[in-house]
């Protein structure tokens, strides 16, 4: 549908040729001291018609009339200033040719060809203004009042500031900008003033903020970690821009303002890591990555499609999400070297024709059944996929040379209460099994939860605030490790390029984060105030939930590595052929009893907890 025009161009045109005449008669008053010689005034009216000709033309080749005028910009006056002098210096070229070449009368003097380009320049900017201010007046008469901050007082700062202003929806008004670099304070900024970021606390209180709106194309996360506890402290809402190569055709929308990203709420910086021996490792190898559709499996192949791979795989069950990874890497112009499949880790045959074809030199295992209480009412599902789809991968990695096979496993393979637990730490024993067969170096990675991965309590807080609440929080004193998805990534690509086969690499993944304080900051991340605007609801623990989750089990001890953030836990190698040899009977026949006592024959530190389970356990449960 076509947006209606609000004032025809060729009416812009016009006006444009009367504020011309207009300023050229205020020249001619300047000039000769507001006492216009009768002989001036004889000379200039043959020439006016060249004089509107000039101008007019001016305007019609530069497309000024054409400029929406109510979204007047710095780039429009910049355009329309040097339409001016274009048209004056023709002007002034006529004016010469005519006194030199012909009768030897000039066209217009010129001084006043000068105070003519001048008032012609202002006069047409400060109309274009004018008519902005009262348009972003108009529109926002009747609305709401939305009283903002902006941190960031650079280009992307002045670009939001311009959008809040266009914007329709809420009248906006940028009560001042704050910024980190001390050599911006007690400047302004298109008539608002810069302050420092360390007094952004008063000046929330002082001028009433609604929002804080971080606005710095690559932010500090300390200064912003900053910024985010001090709009908290306040009640205040704080939002963000996006990265500029996000913006839509270049330019940022009002739309795309969003809540702060949940990194933001991090203890601790962001881990940054050297990309020489990840990219030594993957450059020009082919890659199988399963449970590609993932939040971890998705994340992994976007960084793979950094590395120069010579082919990826891309191996999933889940149809629909294996598309949408697809079609966004192709948009993105990623797609050339992708292979995708749709196939389930637990068919033997398929997997055997698929590494037949494709002929991996890294497998980067990610497909695993993962939520606590699904697992802990359905254990064979967990043991088909989680045990056996990570041995018959493992097995076929080791038969067709694969180099190196990763398995991501998790914090609560460590002393299991659940059953998810349980079949992930067999996983592990899986794969240090497979190792010592030497050949491809097996190496299992092992880290806690990843902020805002599908079915974790980020999404689910988000979408109960959102919702008006009430946030439900499990227990008050549940705590979890927390890492981004990006960052656990690349630590499992850098275990990988570290590995010699055998090892379990444990990420450091500083302190634990209490889920209920987790959920208070989201809360006033959004404005609100917990308790009063939003209620946190203890539902209490789920089957197989720990209060608390560990890295490492108590039998295993730690080696350090050449990256701060990755230790090797050192573990027996234990034997599976009998439980590998029982399993396959044991999920046919149904036996799910049978399979979950032999799994705590197996690991002996698993305790099931708030569990069906509980009672096969052949020592007391221990709070967990």
């Amino acid at each position: 549908m076509r947006t209606p025009v609000l004032f025809p161009r060729w009416g812009v045109l016009l006006i444009d040729v009367v504020l011309c005449l207009m300023a050229l008669a205020a020249a001619y008053l300047l000039r000769f001291n507001f006492q216009v010689p009768a002989r001036e005034v004889d000379l200039l009216l043959p020439v006016l018609p060249v004089f509107i000709a000039v101008r007019g033309l001016s305007f019609l080749m530069m497309g000024t009339h054409r400029l929406m005028v109510r979204h007047t910009s710095t780039e429009d006056a910049r355009r329309i200033f040097l339409t001016v002098l274009a048209g004056s210096v023709v002007l002034g070229l006529l004016s010469f040719v005519r006194l030199h070449l012909f009768d030897g009368v000039y066209l217009v003097p010129r001084a006043v060809i000068v105070i003519d380009f001048l008032a012609t320049s202002m006069l047409l900017i400060v109309v274009r203004i004018a008519f902005k201010i009262r348009h972003l007046r108009r529109q926002g008469a009747g609305k709401e009042e939305v009283r903002v901050v902006i941190h960031g007082a650079g280009e992307a700062g002045l670009i939001t500031k311009r959008t809040l202003e266009r914007t329709g929806q809420r009248r906006y008004k940028v009560v001042a900008f704050v910024d980190d670099a001390e050599r911006q304070v007690g400047r302004t900024l298109e008539g608002v003033s810069i302050r420092s970021t360390r007094d952004l606390a008063d000046v929330l209180v002082r001028e009433a903020v609604d929002q804080v709106i971080i606005a710095i194309a690559t932010p500090d996360p300390e200064h912003r970690r900053a910024v985010v506890d001090a709009c908290m402290a306040a009640n205040v809402k704080v939002l963000t821009i996006p990265p500029v190569q996000d913006w839509i055709n270049g330019q940022l929308s009002a739309g795309q303002i969003q809540e702060v990203r949940i990194e933001d709420l991090l203890g601790r910086p962001v881990i940054r890591l050297d990309d020489r021996s990840v990219q030594a490792l993957f450059g020009g190898k082919r890659v199988l990555v399963t449970g590609a559709a993932g939040s971890i499996g998705s994340e992994l192949v976007r960084q793979l499609t950094d590395l120069k791979c010579a082919r990826i795989v891309l191996v999933d069950v889940a149809e629909s999400p294996t598309y949408d990874l697809q079609m966004e890497l192709q948009n993105k112009g990623r797609s050339e070297a992708l292979s995708v499949v749709i196939g389930d880790v637990r068919d033997a045959r398929r997997m055997e024709q698929l590494f037949l074809l494709h002929k991996p030199e890294v497998v980067l295992h990610a497909a695993a059944y993962k939520h606590v209480p699904l697992m802990e009412a359905y254990p064979l599902e967990a043991l088909r996929t989680n045990v056996m789809g990570t041995h018959i991968v493992a097995a076929l990695a080791q038969r067709t040379g694969v180099e190196k096979f990763i398995l991501i496993s998790t914090d609560k393979a460590v002393n299991p209460t659940s059953v998810m637990g349980a079949s992930k730490r067999i996983a592990e024993q899986v794969v240090t099994w497979h190792a010592k067969e030497g050949g491809t170096q097996f190496i299992t990675t092992r880290f806690g939860n990843v902020l805002g991965s599908n079915g974790s309590v980020i999404p689910l807080f988000r979408r109960q605030i959102q919702e008006g609440g009430p946030v439900t929080v499990t227990h008050p004193e549940v705590t979890r490790f927390f890492m981004t998805i990006p960052e656990a990534c690349r630590l499992v690509l850098e275990a990988a390029a570290m590995g010699n086969g055998g090892e379990i690499y444990v990420f450091d993944m500083g302190e634990p984060v209490r889920i209920a304080d987790l959920a208070e900051k989201m809360i006033r991340l959004s404005g609100l105030v917990p308790g009063e605007d939003i209620e946190v609801v203890y539902t209490g623990l789920r089957p197989g939930e720990k209060l608390y989750e560990e890295l490492l089990a108590t039998a295993e001890d730690t080696l350090k590595t050449h990256h701060p953030r990755i230790l090797i836990g050192n573990t027996d190698r234990i034997r599976l052929e009998e439980f590998l040899g029982r399993l396959p009977s044991l999920i046919n026949e149904d036996r799910t009893e049978d399979a979950v006592r032999d799994m705590k024959v197996l690991v002996p530190e698993f305790l099931s907890h708030n569990s069906v389970y509980s009672t096969f356990d052949t020592s007391a449960p221990q709070e967990r």
